[in-house]
């Protein structure tokens, strides 16, 4: 709320502060005032902070910090460290934290050099400096962030393709969750991943694919949208806006002008999310994927539900109606009011 926060010197509402301020945190990435224009600089550092402990969780974030002045992780403390990794075991939950922060450090350290790479021939060093960072991070945290002036998303940088790239790759990678990234690396071979991380690979697949493939033939021909482009430039923005409106709410073009099909699809797509433990929100993907694996195995006749050879815990399966459930009711009652 601060005058020094904003761009004019004055007090910000204290609605649309504790908004934004709501919304940096969560990683939502939703904004009631222009990010780039309204906020000074020093607003533009709180964001920037506020993504930062969002984006790892805040747990996760406090535990490191005991770790690093040597204070002692109790059990309380590694319970809710597993319950925001999305794992299910205590054993080696702080260690498992520490390569986290390691892996999510490197990947923010790379985003920021290879979008510098580009944002370089755009703008003054300083500013080219503070913008890769500011994106490296909000892409990575899937926060929907930007601060590129005089635009509320990322319709001035819609031709540079190598920065929606670099963008787009960091989004995925937010969006599948730390401990799939940390498995992947360790394991590196699809038949050595854990049931779990292939929960979410395949299905976070399938997923872009599909809203790619949407996108594409619902907005072929919109001339609000990607109608008057030739047609690599329509299959380049269909893949982008199916990786970020899933879970960092990124765009390209004037979302506003989308026909009511990608408008229904990308509410799906939405709904579900990213991956368990990652910083995207949604009733995730590896719920999604045990609701279909158990609909394809009740339609086999099988009375467990399998997946990838192996049979799924029957807790798993009624967590997953749960949240399905629940989610789907919250939103059809709010919608409502």
């Amino acid at each position: 709320m601060l005058p020094v926060a904003s761009a004019d010197g004055t007090f910000t509402s204290a609605a649309d502060a504790f908004f934004t301020s709501t919304s940096a945190v969560t990683v939502t990435g939703l904004t009631v005032v222009n990010t780039s224009d309204h906020w000074s600089s020093f607003g533009h550092g709180v964001i920037f902070t506020l993504m930062l402990i969002g984006g790892l969780g805040f747990m996760s974030f406090a535990t490191f910090l005991l770790i690093i002045i040597g204070q002692r992780i109790t059990l309380p403390e590694r319970m809710m460290i597993r319950d925001t990794l999305g794992g299910d075991r205590l054993g080696g939950v702080v260690s498992i934290l520490k390569r986290i922060v390691l892996v999510v450090v490197a990947i923010y350290a790379a985003g920021f050099l290879l979008i510098y790479w580009q944002m370089s021939d755009l703008f003054p060093t300083g500013t080219a400096l503070w913008q890769s960072a500011f994106l490296s991070v909000s892409s990575f945290n899937n926060a929907g962030f930007v601060i590129i002036p005089d635009s509320s998303s990322l319709e001035q940088m819609s031709r540079q393709f190598q920065i929606l790239t670099f963008m787009g790759v960091l989004i995925a990678l937010g969006g599948i969750g730390w401990v799939v990234i940390v498995d992947v690396y360790r394991k590196r071979r699809f038949s050595r991943l854990t049931l779990d991380t292939k929960m979410i690979v395949v299905p976070s697949l399938f997923l872009w694919l599909t809203g790619a493939l949407v996108f594409f033939l619902a907005e072929y021909t919109n001339q609000s949208t990607i109608g008057t482009l030739p047609l690599h430039e329509k299959v380049y923005y269909g893949f982008f806006e199916s990786i970020s409106g899933r879970t960092a709410g990124f765009s390209t073009i004037a979302f506003n002008g989308v026909t009511d099909l990608t408008k229904l699809f990308f509410t799906f797509l939405m709904f579900i999310g990213g991956g368990a433990g990652s910083v995207a929100g949604g009733i995730k993907v590896g719920t999604f994927a045990v609701i279909v694996a158990s609909v394809v195995s009740s339609l086999k006749g099988r009375l467990q539900a399998e997946a990838f050879g192996r049979e799924l815990p029957q807790v798993q399966v009624h967590r997953a109606l749960t949240v399905v459930v629940l989610g789907g009711g919250i939103i059809f009652i709010i919608s409502l009011v």
